[in-house]
């Protein structure tokens, strides 16, 4: 069976959605296909035993990039800034508020920004700094957890081109959407609908053929193979698995020069959970850690490096929502904890928290409810967290971002060229810098 139209879009993550809405909002008649049975990729919201959301995968809105807050807006979805005091474990079982100590891991990438310097892996950089082994130990940290790479291969220039980045879209705020972020990519999804475009679930890409001015999309519906015909393809599938292409993974032929430069590129490892309790246990600890009466209650971020996870936060609960606590731990040190069940983690995140807040274990245990878990780098679909940019390939973001004699595009949060990568917004960005392209090419790109 084939079916024709002027644009396919591979994949119904945010990238994908959004060009494809761009695009059919011009006119054209789009299909989106997509491998899992639910869109928005690595947004992921599931509903909790207790009716609330648990994120499984992006979570904050980063900053005000406007090409997402008007999606918000647009789709009428509320949001909460994230504020309170951050806590730091400085002693073993000694937790107190962070009253600035934590603003030493920023000032080497805030001396990035106008580094000039040759493009090196950030912990080859740090050995020329007169960095403190605590200052090291703690901007290692946090580069490696914020983006979920590796200090050893993630470069300076990349860094510094993101923290001017944040810098200039008050990246230090943030933000969570009420009900979940899956919300978004759903509102996307039926917008395309509503607008005359397909979006087909289930369907899994095994192979993309091209040539100037026409391609063919094979793709798998459980054991029937489906042919998609279109004058141009929008590919938006996450950097591991381009990566993959023509390597075990899905076919390109011929192989356009995008899959060259994102082997240049590096995908992030991560790994974050949820644990949903019958009660907010740590806010009855303020007398053992010494702090003011109120302050676990409003506390934000809970940062215990010498432990694993290292880095918790809470969530913004809604009404009759019960008190949970995210664990995140990015970069090489997730390695560790990469494919533990849902419940392992459950019982490793509250031997860390009784710990971390000096309680009993057993009073932990017993306040747990359930652990909520995604495993992305196990997922075929994903293939690890989100990507980040090596020593030397400043120029692969903005290479994968030309088109392939104006009928192949490629899009997602890898191919930002504004210092955003790993973001929705990066991702979203993309979809509408692509739908751009396609519509303004004919032959044109490489």
């Amino acid at each position: 069976m084939g079916d024709a139209f002027d644009v396919v879009v591979v994949g119904a993550g945010m990238a994908g959605l959004v060009a494809a809405r761009a695009l059919r909002q011009r006119g054209l008649k789009v299909c989106v296909v997509e491998a899992r049975e639910r869109v928005g990729g690595r947004v992921l919201s599931v509903k909790t035993a207790d009716g609330g959301v648990a994120e499984l995968g992006a979570e904050f809105v980063h900053g005000r990039a406007p090409e997402l807050w008007t999606l918000i807006e647009e789709a009428g979805l509320r949001t909460v800034e994230r504020e309170g005091p951050m806590l730091r474990e400085d002693s073993p079982g000694g937790l107190a508020v962070d009253d600035g100590e934590s603003e030493a891991m920023f000032e080497p990438l805030e001396t990035l920004k106008t580094y000039a310097g040759e493009d090196m892996p950030f912990a080859e950089w740090a050995k020329t700094t007169a960095m403190e082994p605590w200052e090291l130990a703690m901007a290692t940290s946090y580069v490696e957890g914020f983006n979920a790479a590796d200090a050893r291969v993630i470069g300076v220039k990349g860094l510094g081109a993101q923290q001017a980045a944040e810098d200039a879209s008050e990246g230090d705020r943030s933000w969570h959407v009420v009900g979940g972020y899956q919300q978004l990519a759903e509102y996307l999804a039926a917008e395309v609908k509503a607008l005359g475009g397909e979006v087909r679930l289930r369907h899994e890409v095994t192979a993309v053929r091209w040539r100037e001015g026409e391609v063919v999309v094979e793709s798998s519906q459980g054991a029937v193979c489906v042919k998609l015909r279109a004058a141009k393809c929008v590919v938006t599938l996450p950097l591991s698995v381009l990566q993959r292409v023509n390597a075990g993974g899905v076919t390109m032929e011929p192989e356009p020069a995008a899959i060259a430069e994102a082997k240049r590129m590096a995908m992030g490892e991560a790994v974050r959970f949820t644990l949903v309790f019958r009660e907010p246990w740590w806010q009855h600890t303020a007398d053992e850690n010494g702090l003011e009466e109120g302050t676990l209650a409003k506390m934000n971020f809970v940062f215990t490096p010498q432990r694993m996870p290292p880095v918790w936060w809470t969530s913004h609960a809604e009404e009759n929502e019960l008190p949970r606590l995210t664990g995140w731990v990015g970069g090489p040190r997730s390695e560790t904890l990469r494919e533990k069940s849902a419940g392992e983690l459950g019982m490793i995140g509250c031997a860390a928290l009784a710990e971390a807040f000096g309680v009993e274990l057993g009073a932990v245990q017993a306040a747990l409810l359930a652990c909520y878990v995604h495993d992305w780098s196990g997922d075929a679909f994903s293939a690890g967290a989100y990507s980040y940019v090596p020593a030397g390939a400043m120029d692969v973001p903005a290479a994968m971002a030309w088109s392939e004699r104006g009928t192949l595009y490629f899009a997602g949060e890898h191919t930002d060229v504004t210092g955003h990568w790993g973001t929705v917004h990066a991702a979203i960005r993309s979809g509408l810098r692509v739908a751009e392209q396609a519509m303004g090419e004919s032959s044109a790109g490489r």
